[in-house]
């Protein structure tokens, strides 16, 4: 009877601890802007920089009962760019773009592209994210950046501004457990 009962505790402890770490998970969203300057050239990388993004990790891990010093893991895993003017503006002019995030005291590390880049008119480009990139230490820092290395492959003669929609998951303690 007593294995019974200690049985039953120890499976009740692991289900709890397991609804209890789905507590611990949840996505930060941002959305900034970046501009593509006009371009005469075509096959040359150009290298665009966001302005410093300001994270709210603090606001969000305050709603899930934690701070960020709690966080344990965290890796992207969507970004989207979006033309957002002019309004005729597409990817077309594009053949290749790679993306990078930076943030003071931690080296530069790409965490999504696209390459091949087709000219159908697309004016959504949903890149590939690199695999088992550890983002903890930049969602931590105060602020980072995001750098956009072009490469074009036709001439494009106004700035094209764009949408940047990115999603981080995290995986965090609450309040330490």
């Amino acid at each position: 009877m007593k294995t019974i009962i200690l049985s039953f505790v120890l499976v009740l402890s692991v289900l709890s601890c397991e609804k209890v770490d789905e507590f611990t998970k949840f996505t930060i969203k941002s959305d900034t802007e970046s501009v593509i300057e006009s371009v005469i050239g075509i096959n040359l990388p150009i290298t665009i920089m966001t302005p410093p993004i300001t994270t709210n990790v603090e606001q969000k891990m305050e709603e899930e009962n934690s701070n960020k010093d709690l966080i344990e893991y965290a890796n992207l895993t969507q970004l989207i760019l979006t033309t957002k003017s002019p309004e005729s503006s597409n990817f077309d002019f594009l053949n290749q773009i790679e993306i990078f995030i930076k943030a003071n005291g931690l080296a530069k590390q790409k965490i999504a592209s696209k390459y091949d880049i087709p000219e159908t008119g697309l004016k959504t480009l949903d890149l590939t994210i690199v695999p088992n990139i550890d983002l903890t230490n930049y969602i931590k820092a105060d602020s980072y950046s995001i750098e956009i290395s072009v490469e074009t492959d036709q001439v494009h003669l106004q700035d094209v501004t764009l949408g940047v929609h990115s999603e981080v998951f995290v995986d965090a303690k609450i309040l330490g457990v």
